[in-house]
């Protein structure tokens, strides 16, 4: 029996309050594993200076982008900061399909929307808290992206995100961003080994049956 067959795909979900390093952590896990695929989301609002469609953001007006949820082309879909923000399903589900990981840097409620969804047994959720609320609000501040205004509704909006923790399969507070990173990689290669991602098990031990009853 050939156990390195291919496994099932995983939906890698990393939620935080803005500021606490989900995208810096994303970023170098897939620096760590060039195999990974990010799932880019959809949004309504505009481009930033130096972002491009496709391959930071799919970039959509709004009808277009209701139209889509509508039709059921959107994994999960949110509504943040005045604009919506929604994961395509037809790439994920291509990914998952040939065995290959996908992660999310995605909110609380688009994480919900997934972990319920037909998808839910493959997914490995994790939420990345701040040490501290002070440290928080001077990663947004240095960052220098965001006005004042925008840095006080994220930090507004920050104690609704740390609220949902519960929900998540792990937890890590990002004191130390490569101790963080570690721990990270260490739970997503515990993931993969699950029972649940491994559809190649339950023949093996079936084979594994079959040869302990010939010898008996």
């Amino acid at each position: 029996m050939n156990m390195t067959q291919t496994r099932r795909g995983l939906l890698i979900i990393l939620s935080s309050p803005s500021g606490a390093g989900k995208s810096t952590l994303s970023r170098r896990l897939l620096e760590w594993d060039p195999s990974l695929s990010f799932s880019v989301s959809a949004t309504t609002r505009k481009p930033r200076p130096g972002e491009m469609d496709g391959k930071d953001y799919h970039f959509m007006f709004e009808d277009a982008f209701k139209r889509t949820v509508n039709e059921g082309g959107m994994l999960e879909h949110a509504h943040v900061f005045g604009h919506f923000y929604g994961s395509p399903r037809a790439p994920v589900e291509t990914a998952i399909g040939q065995g290959r990981d996908v992660l999310f840097d995605i909110d609380w409620q688009g994480a919900q929307q997934i972990v319920n969804s037909g998808l839910g047994p493959h997914t490995l959720s994790v939420f990345i808290l701040p040490p501290s609320i002070a440290e928080l609000r001077r990663r947004l501040v240095g960052r220098g992206q965001d006005a004042a205004d925008v840095i006080a509704k994220r930090m507004q909006k920050s104690w609704d995100e740390i609220s949902h923790w519960g929900s998540y399969d792990y937890v890590l507070v990002n004191d130390d961003l490569e101790a963080t990173l570690e721990r990270l990689k260490t739970i997503v290669i515990a993931t993969r080994l699950r029972r649940s991602q491994q559809p190649g098990l339950v023949d093996h031990v079936r084979s594994l049956q079959t040869e302990f009853e010939e010898l008996s």
